[in-house]
């Protein structure tokens, strides 16, 4: 029996209480684990978002206890608020098993081969979802679209071979920033985002687009090919900061700060979104108060290079040997710019 003014949802077999209009996805979220559905454009901070990519498809057999019919078809489960007495099958259902096999081929269809130089690698959620869902083999027998590499703005640089078109781009413009420059352009197969004749991107918030894409197409360019993210160490931070929380994570290689990030929660979205300051101009131990390091999945490649003690590095003190090997790294991989 569920409590009162709450709806009893039963997913994979596990039954849980939820507040009336909570999705299908959140409900699995407080489970946790492997019953949470796989999405690469929900994002619960960005209003509006998800329904797009359609990788949170689940099984509704069971619509609830007034109507117990099943529903027809498989369902986005960030779309699919839940009902009394309804019942959810995830991994546990073959035919959902087997659609998001499909879907994971439909949105690897254009996505190039670029792991080995990108970025995104090591953090990357298409990554996990191929490996977890993904097919031997592709079906696609025509040429990949192609597209020139784009900078909008000074600190990012548009991929637009590697988009999927999950839009949190477009919803963190809109609902972070002042202005929105970019957006998805022309239709079906030829959709691309874009800005209005290669617009820069340019407003205190719009780093933030490069938190929250999925994929390895908006990258900043103040850390491109300087590091793979497994050699680094994430540590917990914080500064006082007029226009955001200023709560950050700062990626360390040796005592040397190589990009700033949100902080992200265990299912990769941003705590707490930060402005341009904090993220491109205080590359500076000095510029912040540490915390902690960074908890990182056991499972994370991340976690290679992890480590449980504190011991913040010096404030003043410079590797100078570190830096050449940094700038000498940076010089090899250049030509792949």
């Amino acid at each position: 029996m569920a409590e009162e003014g709450k709806f009893k949802v039963t997913i994979d077999g596990i039954a849980l209480d939820v507040a009336p209009g909570t999705t299908i996805l959140n409900a699995a979220r407080q489970i946790g684990g492997d019953i949470v559905p796989p999405a690469m454009c929900y994002y619960s901070k960005l209003e509006g978002s998800g329904g797009k990519c359609r990788t949170c498809l689940v099984k509704v057999s069971k619509g609830s206890e007034k109507d117990p019919r099943p529903m027809p078809k498989l369902v986005a489960s960030c779309r699919t608020t839940v009902m009394d007495g309804m019942e959810v099958q995830n991994i546990t259902s073959p035919d959902v098993v087997e659609a998001r096999k499909g879907v994971v081929e439909m949105l690897l269809i254009n996505h190039p081969l670029d792991c080995p130089v990108c970025d995104q690698a090591g953090e990357c959620k298409l990554q996990d979802l191929g490996y977890e869902h993904g097919a031997d083999q592709t079906r696609y027998e025509f040429e990949r679209r192609t597209f020139e590499r784009i900078d909008i703005g000074d600190k990012i640089q548009l991929h637009m071979n590697r988009c999927i078109l999950c839009y949190r781009c477009v919803y963190v413009a809109n609902q972070l920033t002042e202005g929105r420059e970019h957006g998805v352009i022309h239709r079906g197969d030829h959709s691309e985002i874009s800005t209005f004749i290669e617009n820069a991107l340019d407003n205190d918030f719009i780093g933030n687009v490069i938190d929250v894409c999925p994929v390895g197409a908006l990258t900043d360019k103040t850390f491109r090919f300087k590091n793979r993210v497994w050699f680094t160490k994430p540590v917990e931070a914080h500064r006082d900061c007029p226009s955001c929380s200023g709560k950050v994570t700062l990626w360390y290689k040796g005592e040397e700060v190589l990009r700033v990030t949100g902080r992200k929660d265990e299912f990769n979205e941003v705590d707490e979104f930060i402005c341009n300051t904090c993220r491109f101009d205080k590359k500076k131990t000095a510029d912040w108060t540490l915390e902690e390091p960074t908890p990182v999945d056991k499972q994370s490649v991340i976690n290679a290079n992890h480590y449980e003690n504190f011991a913040p590095p010096a404030v003043i003190k410079e590797d100078a040997k570190l830096q050449a090997a940094n700038v000498e790294q940076l010089a090899r991989v250049e030509r792949l710019k």
